[in-house]
């Protein structure tokens, strides 16, 4: 059996070598080393030309006088050959340099193959700088944090496009993930308040052992409307998990039969804490389109609020009227109250005052923003009236249906 370190060693130097740095590397020494060679080839040439073409010898002529076969006096001219010791000189000396040339040639060339590699090296680890930014920034991303941006400074170049364009991914992926984490907080909450109601009245009804037939009608009634809440609250998660938005719903409904269930759900939740319920429906319709659901939900978060703070003794009142063109709800108790610089900020997403208070109590910050983000899905406003240890008092402004 091979050993493992025999057998990762080898692998590891093919992951190295098969690295795009590596081969860029070698593609640039390559390239810059056959443009050295090239050149330094071309002036060798070019030099050793010039020096081989130079004639170190000359031709003279001189008048001689001799005799011919016949053996009578003649005058003629003699050519030969005559070497120029100084042009011999010199050529020998231009071999030497020539061999001295090339000797020095072949070795810078060797040099310059090795720092070819290093400036290969160098250069690809320059252009590839961008990608490893963006590598590390990818490694380091959390699926719980997604607020890490590449940032790529530098040129306008195709690696800023690809980082920018990485950069907006991530922040599509951000907005997504954030969505659906508003959406499973604000679920959880308003899934508690139906779960109280049931629990309460379910209470109720058991630690009264002479209760009626009515009673026990009524307080199923109750718990049926509670469990449609959540019912519909549980289908609005699935669609999302499905379809990646919320569900919205356009319809008319009557505000005032709405505020009229709501308050009998919450009616034995208040007395069980000692709360007197007060309760003012006008005897007219008041019709308002919209979500029903999301209606429900904001007006049960300001009745558990009410319910919730209230302290024993004390009463809770919920009503509903007709103004002009607007159909309105009201909730007002008697509890610690809002102080005014704190009236604003009671709306603000996760925003709960004294967070260790909130924390013994399962307060998550969100029932007011809710309030206030469908109210603005219809067009209309919230109104808050308080004051230190006075109670608060809460108004819904909706649009009335002209329909």
């Amino acid at each position: 059996m091979a050993d493992p370190e025999q057998a990762s060693e080898p692998r590891h130097r093919a992951d190295w070598a098969g690295s795009i740095r590596f081969r860029l590397a070698v593609l640039y020494s390559v390239l810059l080393f056959g443009l050295a060679t090239v050149v330094v080839g071309g002036i060798y040439a070019g030099l050793a030309r010039s020096l081989e073409d130079q004639d170190v010898s000359r031709t003279e002529e001189v008048v001689a006088l001799f005799r011919d076969r016949d053996g009578q006096d003649m005058i003629g001219t003699v050519e030969f050959e005559v070497t120029d010791p100084l042009a011999l000189f010199e050529r020998e000396v231009n071999e030497q340099a020539l061999d001295q040339l090339r000797t020095y040639a072949f070795g810078a060339l060797g040099m310059l193959f090795v720092g070819s590699l290093g400036v290969g090296w160098f250069v690809s680890g320059l252009v590839l700088r961008p990608v490893e930014r963006i590598r590390s920034v990818a490694s380091d991303i959390q699926h719980t944090d997604l607020s890490r941006r590449i940032n790529l400074d530098g040129p306008d170049d195709e690696l800023k496009h690809l980082a920018d364009t990485f950069d907006e991914m991530l922040g599509r992926i951000d907005d997504a993930f954030e969505s659906q984490r508003e959406f499973i907080h604000e679920a959880s909450h308003e899934l508690r308040n139906p779960l109280a109601v049931i629990r309460t009245n379910i209470d109720v009804a058991l630690a009264d052992p002479d209760a009626d037939v009515e009673e026990l009608r009524s307080v199923s009634e109750v718990v049926g409307r509670s469990a449609e809440r959540m019912t519909t609250l549980v289908d609005d998660l699935l669609l999302y998990a499905r379809h990646g938005e919320r569900t919205t719903r356009e319809e008319e409904f009557d505000l005032a039969e709405i505020v009229g269930n709501l308050a009998e759900e919450f009616e034995a939740p208040a007395e069980a804490r000692g709360l007197a319920f007060a309760i003012n429906i006008p005897n007219q319709t008041l019709p308002v389109c919209g979500d029903t659901p999301a209606v429900r939900r904001a007006v049960a978060n300001l009745l558990a609020n009410a319910v919730r703070l209230a302290p024993a003794g004390t009463s809770v009142t919920v009503a509903c009227a007709r103004h002009d063109a607007w159909n309105t709800i009201t909730v007002a108790d008697e509890g610690p109250g809002i102080a005014p610089e704190d009236q604003q900020r009671v709306f603000q997403r996760f925003w709960r005052g004294d967070k260790r208070q909130a924390r013994e109590q399962g307060r998550s910050g969100l029932g007011l923003t809710i309030v206030r983000q469908v109210m603005e899905a219809h067009g209309g406003r919230v109104d808050l009236s308080s004051n230190v240890d006075d109670g608060s008092t809460f108004v819904l402004w909706f649009p009335r249906s002209q329909s």
